[in-house]
């Protein structure tokens, strides 16, 4: 089964099972800031062969009972995905188009949040703000990496990295 294709209460339990991996990213609604959560819908969005990954928004680490991660509750659902969909469809080279649902865990309304692979052609997705390489994420294990220039060539052939690079100096 796809990652995309499990309910949000299976993801949780993995979560606390096994921890976050390469395409499964918690969020605290309450503390992450948005540019972090947008750096994983940039990476997932980016790493070559993932198919993309899974953000549970809701979903916080847990610093007590041993128990990894907590649910928080999001109260006004409908402002968190206006302005989640907003930011995915504003600070990037080109618009991101999640999936985005509405679900429970533990009687809590958390958003799972599907962004899938972008196509080889559509690559690489990045900032607007910061450009390339800086605004560029990738995924490595369980964490949001910043490319960096050496790296273009996954995204690019390397006359084009060339080309690029000469533009730019």
């Amino acid at each position: 089964m796809r990652i995309e294709e499990y309910t949000a209460e299976e993801l949780f339990r993995r979560l606390n099972e096994t921890d976050e991996c390469e395409s499964l990213e918690a969020k605290a609604f309450s503390s992450d800031s948005p540019h972090s959560i947008m750096e994983t819908v940039c990476s997932f969005s980016n790493e070559p062969g993932l198919g993309g990954g899974v953000i549970l928004l809701g979903v916080a680490e847990n610093d007590g009972d041993g128990t990894r991660y907590v649910v928080e509750n999001i109260a006004n659902l409908d402002k968190a995905q206006l302005d989640f969909a907003t930011q995915c469809a504003s600070m990037f080279n080109f618009p991101v188009r999640p999936e985005i649902s509405v679900e429970q865990v533990e009687g809590k309304r958390i958003l799972k949040i599907f962004v899938a692979e972008l196509p080889a052609g559509r690559k690489p997705l990045y900032f607007k703000n910061e450009g390339i390489p800086k605004g560029i994420w990738r995924r490595v294990g369980s964490s949001d990496q910043r490319c960096y220039e050496e790296e273009l060539s996954v995204f690019y052939n390397r006359e084009e990295v060339a080309m690029d690079c000469r533009r730019k100096g």
